[in-house]
């Protein structure tokens, strides 16, 4: 493989490694921020308790969340220099306010919330973990800000004599019509991760049934995560059949990949449930599909046409295919097998996490508490994967179905990767993260199950700030 094809890969591995604890943090913020303001207003003690352990989770996932986004801002400038070069001005922006700004507002609370206890009013010390969850959404805003110019470039100028794009308008930036419709959906769906990894921890608890006296605590968690879930994932439905809506309108290429759709359909464009095409995506060899559900998706009608690979490629062919280097490439088609099956694995097991919730919901209503089959110990730990891969999967159909392009109809992938970079280089940094980040993930399995497996601490009552003088150390929760 040469320079290209190893920084496509290594970027992949690093960033869909670090996107499984970026759902998982924004969600389960919001969940700990409930319970701690639950506690502060009721002193009911099964909040004070939930608060501390999902707490604890919730530090873990987001130390190594932290450690692995470093790694992102470096690959722009080691692996990537022509595509930082060219729309550093536009790219950089986002990410600099979410670095000065929001990183720091995260980090700055999450350092009250773990050292104030009993240090700070209760009130005011629940109010930092709310803040906390407030700083990874707007995190959140500014990065999918920066990446749905890449999908959608808008609020910019191509400079002739410096050769880069540079920008005009920061509002167009951060009111593109993608991203109005992608952070939603992104924040959903980590609603829906959040709420699942405290529905999957509690059910397990729930089942091991130890102290039994604690039943009670964890089927009141696993209930709310449950609901958490649910109702989280009808969000990203409805918030998946708009940003769909919006792909179909400045990617169609994208949604035709993600369809197998190789020829236009004038109207009633099949929706494909099982394709099977080519070993190189170029032709379909047989298809199993529901009549119409495609362009209802793609257009918001049922009687709209929704154009297919072939008459896309054509058409792109003859735009760019005469252009700048920045903007040729041979085939202007993503890879169909994977697009195709990243939008189904995304899909498939959003609606498994919903199954999951409703099943959690039904087992526990009516004061139910005993779950004896052991079905539930496998649904207690697919309950959290399963939306953790389906968002993984939605990015992975996200940045493919887009190629070749780095930047929609601006630069392609191919001229976005640093000329000096050799492939000995990228092999030798690539190795050392994919290792790095295995040692990573040993501890984070093993921090993570093991606080689970020790449960809820036993309520103790916790100081308050007249309790403490001014030489009282800061207590360290964890």
């Amino acid at each position: 493989m040469d320079a290209l094809d190893l920084a496509r890969w290594q970027f992949a591995i690093t960033t869909v490694y670090h996107f499984l604890f970026v759902p998982i943090t924004i969600g389960m913020s919001a969940i700990v921020a409930y319970f701690h303001i639950r506690w502060a207003n009721t002193h009911n003690p099964d909040y004070l308790r939930l608060t501390k352990f999902f707490g604890k989770l919730f530090t873990i996932n987001f130390a190594l969340g932290l450690v692995t986004g470093i790694v992102q801002e470096f690959q722009f400038g080691m692996n990537w220099s022509d595509y930082s070069r060219f729309v550093g001005d536009i790219f950089g922006a986002p990410l600099a306010f979410e670095a000065l700004l929001t990183f720091f507002l995260e980090s700055t609370f999450l350092g009250l919330w773990i050292f104030g206890w009993g240090k700070l009013p209760e009130k005011l010390h629940a109010l930092t973990m709310l803040l906390v969850h407030l700083g990874t959404v707007m995190s959140a805003y500014f990065i999918l800000s920066a990446n749905s110019f890449m999908q959608h470039p808008v609020g910019y100028r191509f400079n002739p004599e410096s050769g880069r794009a540079e920008m005009t308008d920061f509002l167009a930036v951060l009111t593109n019509k993608v991203q109005l419709v992608t952070f939603p959906h992104v924040i959903t769906s980590a609603y829906m991760v959040g709420g699942a990894v405290v529905m999957g921890v509690s059910v397990w608890l729930m089942r091991r049934n130890r102290p039994a006296a604690d039943t009670p605590l964890y089927r009141k968690s696993a209930r709310f995560g449950a609901i958490v879930a649910l109702v989280a994932s009808l969000g990203v439905i409805f918030t998946g059949d708009l940003q769909g809506k919006i792909m179909t309108e400045v990617q169609p290429m994208k949604m035709a990949a993600a369809e197998a759709l190789y020829e236009t359909s004038d109207s009633c464009a099949p929706f494909s449930i099982f394709t099977i095409g080519t070993r190189d995506g170029t032709e379909e060899k047989f298809a199993v599909t529901v009549p119409c559900v495609l362009g209802f998706m793609a257009t918001g009608s049922f009687d709209k046409p929704v154009e297919g690979i072939n008459p896309l490629r054509e058409k792109l062919i003859a735009e760019y295919g005469s252009g700048s280097e920045l903007v040729k490439d041979a085939t202007y088609t993503p890879m169909i097998p994977v697009t195709y099956w990243s939008f189904r694995f995304m899909m498939g097991l959003g609606f498994l996490t919903m199954l999951f919730s409703a099943a959690v919901l039904w087992a526990t209503s009516g004061g139910r508490s005993e779950l004896r089959s052991k079905l539930w110990v496998w649904l207690a730990v697919l309950a959290p994967l399963a939306p953790v891969f389906a968002n993984s999967f939605g990015w992975i159909f996200t940045e493919v179905g887009r190629q070749p392009w780095l930047v929609y109809g601006v630069m392609t992938t191919a001229t976005g990767v640093s000329p000096e970079v050799s492939s000995a280089e990228v092999w030798i940094s690539m190795i050392v993260y994919t290792l790095l980040y295995a040692v990573l993930a040993v501890i984070e399995v093993k921090l993570f199950t093991d606080y689970v497996k020790k449960g809820a601490e036993p309520f103790e009552q916790p100081k308050t700030p007249d309790d403490m003088s001014d030489d009282t150390e800061l207590q360290f929760a964890y």
